[in-house]
């Protein structure tokens, strides 16, 4: 074990009763950090994380408390921000979308620095609305931005940023799985994902997502064409009663980008998968091509690219999957949401540099609107040249 942390940070922490709240924040970021002893500095001191737990349910936030040793937990908000008014305390949220903003605003209010999870508002307005709100406050803000630093996605960066692919032309990215309507099985996935009106929808959860990752590697998103449908639209809830789906579960989309790079993303919540993982990227370039998932990446270069002739008469003989090598990765691989976390308590702390704010954030959900916009309108929509996520 190393030394003993020498500064602790108090973090309130809403919407950790969630599957993503409590999995990958909690458990596997903000106390995986403390069980080593806290976040490293650069100046050789550390920061050990103290969470304030916050939600609505109080049997389900003293059974998280009681499960992990947490002393503070709340069901009032105001009573929660009370507590980390001195000395430079988080409010991080991970709540059901329509009830970010308000949530969000209040913590401003207090003076709170600010991390949140994707999107950032139920409407552009909105999130715009939060990062201004953070500006004038003075305060550090940022917004949780995981698959740049995903593995695969970390590979696929430095073979990027190393030249590997010469002049890039496209990107072609497939994610989703098939989530069950919830009448003879399971859903995987909370009912209000299915309503429009709490701020459900695949468009608003991933278009953000798809904003960063493309803008943060490949260059400025200027244009969207995009078809976003509601496939299944009887579902069954947590009580298992039915109801109408009224969000879409799937969107079809053209990304163009700066330089000439088109990139075609599927995203389904009504599909059966058969790819190596639930999200792969394959960007071809003029001298390689790679598949970048969320572990994994492996690449082809022009030199050793196989030449497939199209003859539908014969047995096919190539084993095209086994023609890629793998593309390395420095260092550890790590929890993603874990290194966000760890950035963010630095840039906090130390003033280190952290380019994932509520700017970037607004500008996902303003994608995601003329996502929309254009399925609504059967057209192409620009998207105009404001702050790019990740700049």
């Amino acid at each position: 074990m190393g030394s003993e942390p020498t500064e602790v940070v108090r973090i309130v922490m809403n919407g950790v009763t969630g599957r993503m709240g409590y999995n990958q924040h909690l458990v596997r970021s903000v106390l995986a950090i403390n069980a080593d002893d806290g976040v490293p500095l650069g100046d050789g001191r550390r920061v050990r994380l103290e969470p304030v737990l916050v939600g609505r349910s109080e049997a389900k936030l003293r059974d998280i408390a009681g499960r992990h040793g947490i002393k503070d937990w709340t069901t009032s908000l105001d009573e929660a921000l009370d507590s980390i008014k001195e000395g430079g305390g988080i409010y991080f949220d991970a709540q059901v979308t329509s009830q970010r903003y308000p949530a969000v605003m209040k913590a401003l209010d207090a003076g709170a620095h600010v991390y949140v999870e994707k999107p950032t508002g139920a409407t552009s307005e909105q999130a715009a609305d939060l990062a201004d709100a953070a500006d004038r406050a003075g305060v550090k803000h940022g917004v949780v931005q995981d698959k740049l630093f995903l593995p695969g996605i970390r590979a696929l960066r430095s073979l990027i940023d190393g030249g590997f692919f010469g002049r890039i032309l496209s990107v072609r990215g497939e994610f989703g799985y098939w989530v069950f309507e919830g009448d003879w099985r399971t859903s995987q996935r909370p009912s209000w994902n299915y309503r429009k009106e709490d701020g459900g929808g695949i468009v608003l959860d991933m278009f953000p997502h798809w904003t960063y990752v493309l803008e943060g590697l490949f260059g400025p998103i200027e244009a969207v064409t995009a078809r976003a449908v509601t496939h299944i639209p009887d579902r069954w809830d947590e009580r298992g009663e039915r109801y109408d789906a009224t969000a879409d579960d799937a969107a079809y989309a053209i990304f163009e980008l700066a330089g000439g790079v088109v990139a075609q993303l599927n995203s389904s919540w009504c599909v059966r998968v058969h790819r190596g993982e639930l999200l792969e990227f394959q960007v071809d370039g003029t001298e390689g091509s790679a598949v970048a998932g969320l572990r994994d990446c492996v690449a082809q270069h022009r030199g050793v690219s196989p030449r497939p002739v199209w003859n539908p008469d014969i047995p096919n003989v190539s084993r095209f999957l086994d023609q890629w090598q793998p593309a390395p990765l420095d260092g550890e691989p790590g929890n993603a949401f874990r290194l966000q976390w760890e950035m963010f308590v630095r840039h906090v702390v130390e003033d280190a540099p952290f380019r994932q704010d509520l700017h970037a954030g607004a500008r996902g959900v303003r994608v995601a609107e003329l996502g929309m916009l254009s399925s609504a309108e059967g057209r192409r929509i620009e998207v105009p040249a404001t702050t790019v996520a990740g700049s």
